[in-house]
């Protein structure tokens, strides 16, 4: 389930359903046209749009971006260059015919990019398919520049031991690993409003007749799986920034 084939599947059978992106727009309150394979809504993008505040001429990193369509909104508000890099190679080429931006084929610990080579880093609902997550924390730290930000939104255990979540999502703890990995003013913040709207769009896609949709029948799988579960999770937004050089020298270790 996190190979970069099992994805690449995945984004085949998503771009023949427009009924899915409807939902997806519909429910999560997203601007019209935004391919989102993620569950970001319209409001935590505004939310995270403010955080990473990207300038005219600054790079950001949309690391996983599946067919960009998080990245390609935030670029068109702030004026910021684009790099998107997902390690399917279907997402890639679905989101290179969607704009004429630097979209590329990487993984969360290996994007390719040079160090200090970008201004923020954004993963948005990824990071837990990361193989290790601190590795992925360590390739973002890498390609940042001093002072650089980056946002992750995902799902954390609210304990660890509960054996119906996936077993990647258990291991996840940011406030602790984003320290581990380098990164200094760390914030996670559980995110409840988030999480009712998904439940909302879980509930929402069930209602839907599937037919022959292979995405919607693809979402309402996993719809059941979330759903069975969902009391057991919590959704973060997680920010943090890359130190300058005399923060790092006064790390510990």
């Amino acid at each position: 389930m996190t190979s970069a084939e099992h994805f690449d599947r995945w984004y085949a059978e998503r771009v023949e359903s427009p009924a899915a992106d409807e939902l997806v727009w519909r429910m999560l309150g997203l601007p019209p046209g935004l391919q989102s394979t993620s569950l970001l809504g319209g409001a935590g993008l505004d939310e995270v749009v403010a955080i990473l505040d990207p300038r005219p001429g600054q790079v950001l990193l949309d690391l996983a971006c599946g067919r960009g369509g998080y990245g390609l909104e935030i670029a068109g508000r702030t004026g910021c260059r684009l790099i998107g890099v997902d390690f399917s190679a279907v997402a890639i080429s679905q989101a290179k015919r969607r704009a004429d931006a630097d979209f590329r084929v990487g993984t969360m610990t290996a994007t390719g990019l040079s160090p200090a080579s970008v201004d923020a880093v954004l993963v948005v609902d990824a990071i837990q398919f990361a193989e290790p997550t601190l590795d992925a924390l360590r390739e973002c730290l890498r390609v940042l520049r001093p002072g650089g930000r980056l946002v992750l939104t995902t799902w954390e255990a609210l304990d660890p031991a509960d054996e119906r979540l996936p077993a990647r999502m258990r291991q996840l703890d940011l406030a602790s690993q984003l320290p581990e990995a380098g990164f200094v003013d760390v914030e996670v913040t559980e995110k409840p409003d988030w999480q009712a709207i998904e439940k909302r769009f879980w509930l929402e896609s069930l209602a839907l007749d599937a037919g022959d949709d292979l995405a919607i029948q693809s979402m309402q799988d996993e719809a059941r799986r979330v759903l069975a579960a969902s009391d057991g999770r919590r959704r973060v937004l997680a920010r943090a920034v890359a130190p300058l050089p005399d923060e790092e020298s006064s790390q510990p270790g």
